[in-house]
């Protein structure tokens, strides 16, 4: 028959058994919720609905692109030169850009934006472009808002397509594609009028 002591005992093994498997539990649970991802206060999941997200809708703009590199007020502005004099591609050189989109191929009419960002020669066999630029808006309610392009410009194809990857304001969450047409080019100042179809989903 156990004594008082004896139980005192065992319940007080049984005790720290308990407190070692309940610690042990909580470890395991706290580190599983890194693996898992369910500890991620951070983050949240919202209802689309309350920030005013509705139908998706596919909207088409044409705007004329204007690359000016001479002049007295250029566009375009050379900021890396191509590390070789033999490249015929031009392979490495950077432009930075702020070019004005009109509604017409002719400079003077209606600005609709601007084309802000840079491009540069990423091709040794063709002269093929990595464009990076936004489209800012400066007419009627798009005012203000952009779009963003990223991707591969193959500068003498007839159409070149590259993917819109977002955009800001009337265009959060926007996903298409630009296809680009050259207008017009002068070979030797390297001006070029460029017709830019973009397809947008947005909000």
């Amino acid at each position: 028959m156990y004594t008082i002591d004896h139980r005192h005992t065992i319940m007080s093994a049984k005790a720290r058994i308990l407190s070692t498997v309940a610690s042990q539990f909580i470890l395991l649970t706290f580190l599983s919720s890194f693996v898992t991802g369910e500890n991620q206060d951070f983050v949240r999941t919202l209802d689309r609905n309350l920030y005013g997200f509705k139908k998706e809708k596919l909207t088409h703009f044409r705007v004329y692109w204007h690359d000016i590199y001479s002049g007295s007020k250029p566009t375009a502005m050379p900021i890396v030169r191509p590390p070789s004099n033999t490249s015929a591609t031009f392979f490495g050189s950077i432009s930075m850009i702020d070019d004005p989109l009109t509604e017409k191929p002719e400079l003077s009419s209606r600005l609709i934006g601007r084309a802000q960002g840079f491009y540069g020669s990423a091709s040794q066999q063709e002269v093929g472009l990595l464009m990076a630029m936004n489209f800012v808006f400066v007419e009627g309610k798009y005012n203000g808002s952009t779009i963003s392009i990223l991707g591969r410009n193959s500068v003498f194809s007839k159409v070149r397509e590259m993917p819109v990857i977002g955009g800001s304001g009337l265009f959060r969450f926007a996903r298409g594609y630009a296809q680009a047409s050259t207008h017009s080019v002068d070979l030797k100042s390297g001006d070029a009028v460029v017709e830019y179809n973009v397809y947008v989903l947005h909000y």
